[in-house]
């Protein structure tokens, strides 16, 4: 297969809004991750007064449960490229937003969040650099990101049930990849904000097992939809497709879950290196 040519910045959004699909998303989303995503951000600290911003915040789980932690006196601001999945409320905002074009104020946030976010974006280093400027002096950068290195099938019906469960795995890394992605990103995520000027630069990983009762299965299940015109320019047959997501139905199926990093680092104080 011919390699795809480099994704240039503000190409089609490899995941949209707005739709049945990305509704669905979400929801497996916040199921799969969110058990993990808030108990950090509780660890930090986050409270009372607390002036907040989420970067892609999708359908919302993690905005709405800042702005309940930081009333009163506190704000979130809640963006997205497309923020149709996203409703205002009590201390919380919802405002249009590409990271990788559109600016920041500076200084201004005592917590930055993005999930799943930067290893989408082409332009991350700099984007990076633009959350960090973001942070108030002390302010905490949370970046949760995957790394889809290690997902192997471990219980399917057969040798070539395996083989379609690794092919469709291909298949999204290289369609992730043509959009200008990293599906890798998580294992780079820690370094890079290190580099970015973050100290205290604070890591912990974590890795499941895949099911048919899994929201993480699920995720990859509303991908055979969700993605399936991109998934077809890889190789992939809405034969294959539909396949591999019955496959995933199966009560049977075992596969392990990509690698979900999860890391804080904290803007200098002033007056400090």
């Amino acid at each position: 297969m011919s390699q795809p040519s480099p994704a240039r910045e503000g190409t089609r959004a490899v995941f949209g809004n707005g739709t049945a699909h990305s509704r669905d998303q979400h929801r497996c989303l916040a199921a799969a991750y969110d058990p993990v995503t808030l108990p950090r951000l509780a660890a930090t600290g986050v409270g009372p007064g607390w002036h907040c911003l989420e970067v892609g915040a999708g359908g919302g789980s993690i905005a709405r449960w800042l702005a309940g932690r930081v009333a009163p006196g506190g704000s979130v601001l809640a963006t997205d490229r497309d923020p149709r999945d996203l409703a205002p409320g009590p201390g919380l905002e919802v405002a249009a937003l590409d990271v990788a074009r559109d600016p920041l104020p500076e200084a201004a946030y005592d917590l930055v969040v993005a999930r799943l976010v930067l290893q989408h974006v082409p332009s991350r280093d700099a984007v990076l650099g633009k959350l960090v400027r973001a942070l108030r002096p002390g302010g905490v950068l949370q970046i949760d990101e995957i790394d889809a290195t290690y997902e192997p099938p471990l219980l399917t019906p057969d040798p070539e049930a395996e083989a379609l469960y690794v092919r469709f795995l291909r298949a999204k890394t290289a369609a992730l990849r043509a959009a200008g992605g990293d599906p890798h990103w998580g294992r780079k995520a820690p370094a890079a904000m290190r580099a970015a000027g973050l100290t205290g630069v604070d890591v912990q990983l974590h890795i499941g097992v895949r099911h048919a009762r899994d929201p993480g299965l699920g995720l990859q299940l509303n991908h055979t939809r969700n993605l399936r015109e991109r998934l077809e320019e890889q190789g992939m047959t809405a034969d294959e497709l539909d396949r591999v997501g019955q496959l995933m139905r199966d009560p049977s199926f075992r596969a392990a879950s990509s690698v979900f990093y999860s890391v804080q680092g904290r803007r200098p104080a002033e007056g400090r290196p």
